[in-house]
This record gives C-alpha cells, structure tokens and sequence, in this order.
C-alpha cells in the first residue's frame, strides 16, 4: 500500500465516523437547499444517488428536478459509471455494493451530477470510497461537455484538506445543511 493509499484509508476512517456523528443530528434544510441550487438548472439531465447507510440524502432535490434524473450504475471494476433513469415510486433492484438501481430503464447522460462523498475540504475536493467511480465518469463526461459536480455532504464530513491525485477530479459546487459553496467558474 502506497504512503497516499495509507493517508486516505485513515483520512476515510475519521470522516467516516463524522459523517455518523452528522446522520444521527439530521439533515436540516440540506435538499432543499440542493433543490434550490437545482432549480436554474432544470431541464438539463441530472444524476442523482441512492442514500445507503449515514449518506445524506439527496431523494428529495432529486424529485423535485423539472428535467430527466438518473441514478448510478457500476458496470464493473476500472469502469465509468453509466446512469439509469429513475423518477419516485420506480422499481429498484440492488445492484454491486448494495446501492440500490432502477430494474429498468433508459441510460441518462448527465450534465450535472449530485456526487456522495465520505469527506470534502475547502478547495472542492471530495474524498470518495476509493473505487474511482466518480473520478473516472466526471473526467470521461467533462471531455464532452461542460458537467457540473455538486458535491452532496454534512458539514461536519469537511477536512483540513483532502489528499488528492492528478486524477482526482474538483467538485463546482457543495450543498450542507449550512449552505452553498462555489468552487471555480461557476
């Protein structure tokens, strides 16, 4: 295990055990901040996430959504995420690591996407499970077309700074339950 594998295992462990700290207090007004946010975007194709364990949840922003709304799919190791489209009420399955996915359904190419994360720091970077998932999807969708990451977390999951690779990919936006952060040109 490289010295970066072994600062983002414990770095993962502590927000890990912040983020449960957060869950148990509540999420405030966090989706509907996010619905907010989402708001100017309508229309465009957005890729929401299925909550499991202490994530916050993003169900409510994600319905609210004038415009398609996808959820992610994991076609394998190494692999990009795909989207598959999902609205309330639709048919789920469990798909690999126990996130739940629509049984059916056209595949979604989203322009903005609401990232999960364990840990997230001032600059816009989120610390994620380790797979690369989102990190590979943002950079395959961003060498398309403009993709907007907004970053889905409690405000307690923020770090000092996060320890970060050439390939790790910077969030545009965050949504807490405290508010709204710009990152960049957006």
């Amino acid at each position: 295990m490289t010295d970066l594998a072994v600062i983002k295992a414990a770095a993962r462990k502590a927000a890990f055990a912040a983020r449960k700290e957060a869950f148990a207090r509540g999420q405030g007004q966090a989706a509907e901040i996010l619905a907010d946010f989402l708001a100017a975007h309508r229309g465009r194709a957005l890729a929401g996430y299925m909550p499991m364990r202490t994530e916050i949840d993003p169900l409510p922003a994600m319905a609210a959504h004038d415009g398609p709304v996808g959820v992610p799919v994991i076609l394998g190791a190494g692999q990009p995420l795909r989207f598959r489209e999902w609205s309330p009420g639709a048919a789920m399955v469990p798909g690999d690591f126990g996130a739940l996915i629509p049984a059916e359904g056209a595949w979604v190419e989203p322009e903005v996407l609401i990232v999960p994360m364990v840990a997230f720091d001032a600059q816009g970077y989120r610390l994620g499970y380790g797979g690369g998932f989102y990190d590979r999807t943002l950079e395959g969708l961003r060498a398309k077309r403009p993709t907007l990451a907004v970053g889905f977390a409690f405000a307690a999951q923020e770090v000092e700074e996060v320890p970060i690779e050439p390939t790790d990919q910077r969030l545009d936006a965050l949504v807490t339950e405290e508010g709204l952060r710009l990152f960049g040109g957006v």
